[in-house]
């Protein structure tokens, strides 16, 4: 059901943020396990802007986003949620710490009165520390839900030998040779097209003999590339398939989040989650996103966000819609359409994504829908008795 009418202001929303900027790492491209990176300078500074760009969003009175009761200029923690992947290097998880920079800068109302009467201003002329749930490898699949996840690479097998991918494996092979002189090391494999962008981005961004040789349009080829790899990487042919596995384990929290808002006891008002692209990738596909605007599709950009908005339209209910800003493409968040709609109920929300199969909501449940057995923590569930255990869960 669609509903245009709305009351002022949102009553909360659920942030996904890229990270930032980071040094060249490598992924897998049998299994996209990824070894470790480190966010830079210029990646904290991305993310820093992140923030405040949220901050004049959804913390101004002024704006047509301003969040109801939130508190503006001294940080309530009990009103924010803040989650980020803690492994690979500290790229995320540092990235969260920027972002909230931004969002809620130093301010001298931080300052406190203490009961002899001396004044005291926090660090850095009134930082604000606010918590951030660091999410381990080991802890939980939620956030990296694609590594050690057999049916996944499953997929990406299937993929590989795909006709669609040979054929454009055969289209891209001129433009890879091309480029083989300025790879180094890595190899020119269309397999490899993730960690061959990767690669001319980082060098292209700081290394200034590469910057002032490579050819003009090596960089957006090889960024073309990428991205239809990336897509097909991470999306499938159902929204309940294997390829859709970054946003599956993910939409349990984004979900709940949303419930719990609308809760009158509730007080969380703004949950960020911290992540790579791939969760992008697969919301924009389970959502229809991309059958509207296609050119949201690949990968987004560093300090990208997706934002979920909850408000309340004049009949009472709870209405949810989508926005997205590229990094530093968009100035503005862009609206688009979830199933064909440019605000769905709630309930709709919850129906098409939660009741329809698509989501991963334990480890337990990951377990089973990746047929690991030993990994993650899936030692200590025993599907040895399960018929359907190589059956279509994974699939």
């Amino acid at each position: 059901m669609v509903n245009t009418t709305t009351t002022a202001g949102l009553i909360g929303v659920v942030l996904l943020a890229r990270h930032g900027d980071r040094t060249a790492y490598y992924q897998d491209p049998t299994t996209y396990n990824s070894t470790q990176a480190y966010i830079t300078p210029l990646g904290e500074q991305q993310e820093f802007e992140l923030g405040g760009f949220l901050r004049d969003t959804y913390l101004n009175p002024d704006s047509s986003s301003y969040i109801q009761n939130i508190s503006t200029d001294v940080v309530d923690i009990d009103q924010l949620a803040v989650r980020a992947d803690a492994g690979g290097g500290n790229v995320i998880l540092n990235s969260a710490y920027a972002l909230l920079q931004g969002l809620y800068p130093s301010t001298s109302q931080s300052e406190m009165t203490l009961a002899n009467g001396t004044m005291v201003l926090p660090p850095l002329g009134g930082f604000q520390y606010i918590p951030v749930q660091s999410l381990e490898y080991w802890q939980s699949p939620s956030l990296t839900s694609w590594m050690e996840c057999e049916y996944f690479q499953s997929h990406l097998t299937r993929l590989y030998t795909s006709s669609s991918f040979t054929n454009m494996s055969a289209v891209a092979q001129p433009f890879l040779t091309a480029l083989k002189p300025y790879l180094g090391s890595v190899s020119n494999n269309f397999t490899n097209m993730w960690n061959i962008y990767d690669h001319v981005n980082v060098q292209y961004t700081y290394n200034k003999t590469y910057y002032e040789t490579l050819p003009p349009t090596f960089l957006e080829q090889a960024r073309h590339y990428a991205n239809w790899v990336q897509q097909s990487v991470f999306t499938d042919s159902a929204s309940s398939s294997i390829g859709q596995i970054a946003i599956r384990t993910l939409l349990p929290e984004i979900i709940w989040a949303l419930g719990n808002m609308t809760q009158p006891s509730n007080k969380v008002k703004m949950n960020i989650q911290e992540v790579d692209y791939k969760p992008f990738i697969s919301l924009f596909n389970v959502t229809n996103a991309t059958l509207y605007d296609p050119d949201i599709s690949g990968i987004a950009d560093y300090a990208s966000a997706i934002a979920i908005e909850l408000s309340q339209n004049s009949q009472g209910q709870h209405e949810v819609s989508l926005k997205f800003k590229n990094g530093t493409q968009d100035s503005e968040f862009r609206q688009l359409k979830m199933f064909g709609n440019t605000s769905i109920t709630l309930d709709s929300f919850v129906a098409e994504l939660f009741g329809t199969g698509i989501t991963i909501n334990s480890t337990n449940n990951w377990c089973f829908s990746c047929n690991q057995t030993t990994q993650r923590g899936c030692s200590v569930f025993n599907f040895s008795n399960d018929p359907f255990l190589n059956g279509v869960s994974g699939y």
